[in-house]
């Protein structure tokens, strides 16, 4: 048996949170009846999204893109009326979704994959994972903003100071964050409590993934060698997780 929400991530067709959400709206059936969130099925059992048949396929490599979001994409699977969601906009001829969003103002590196289970590992907020981004601001800053930045801010409209994090001049209004969190709109929400607008957000570097000269709009395949680094990474930072497992994935171990 498995947990119904860990076999749509699994099958590549999102992340259990997003499955979830998928199962609450009705849109997900199992052997034709609406299933429902906490459901485990088993073996031979058929399960549909908005009528789409789902399967897993034993074996299969998976697909993991980086992609340089331009501006006015929206990163969603859902239609967004007047607005292109990256979906669309890739095109892709396999179904794969995002690890980590970019809004619609911001561009840069987005990581793109069929894996649920490698979304869940890279998202989970407790390890600390780095993002990097260049900003630019509405007006030059002094060192002090900088260092406001990397001791944290309190977030008034989300009840919240940021981690610390690292921060570095590389123009006279822009500058260079490290992230290890990866809160709603955060860098502009920090810029904002500080009396800055952000005018230009690039996020660069996702772990050990760079953007590079990618081209705005184009992708490219992960490498063999920067998979291999990011899944040990992603290994080294699972470890000793084991008293931290929420009751989920502790069942999900127990029951296979």
């Amino acid at each position: 048996m498995i947990r119904l929400n860990k076999y749509l991530s699994e099958a590549g067709i999102c992340s259990r949170r997003e499955a979830d959400r998928l199962i609450q709206e009705g849109r997900v059936t199992v052997d034709g009846q609406t299933a429902q969130v906490g459901m485990q099925i088993g073996d031979g059992q058929a399960v549909a999204v908005d009528g789409q048949e789902v399967r897993k396929k034993a074996g299969d490599k998976f697909t993991l893109i980086a992609v340089n979001k331009p501006r006015g994409i929206v990163c969603s699977e859902a239609s967004q009326g007047g607005d292109m969601n990256i979906i669309e906009f890739l095109n892709y001829p396999r179904r794969i979704t995002y690890a980590g969003r970019l809004d619609k103002d911001s561009e840069g590196l987005l990581l793109m994959t069929d894996n649920g289970d490698l979304i869940n590992r890279m998202m989970r907020g407790s390890h600390g994972h780095e993002k990097e981004y260049e900003v630019e601001v509405d007006r030059p800053f002094n060192d002090r903003f900088l260092r406001a930045l990397e001791e944290g801010v309190y977030l008034k409209e989300l009840d919240v100071t940021t981690r610390p994090c690292r921060a570095e001049r590389i123009g006279k209004r822009k500058f260079r964050i490290v992230l290890t969190q990866g809160l709603n709109r955060q860098i502009r929400r920090m810029c904002g409590e500080l009396g800055y607008h952000v005018q230009e957000l690039k996020r660069v570097r996702i772990m050990n993934i760079c953007l590079g000269h990618l081209q705005t709009g184009g992708w490219r395949h992960v490498t063999e060698r920067e998979l291999e680094e990011l899944l040990a990474l992603l290994d080294a930072s699972a470890e000793g997780d084991g008293e931290e497992l929420d009751r989920e994935e502790r069942e999900d171990r127990q029951n296979g």
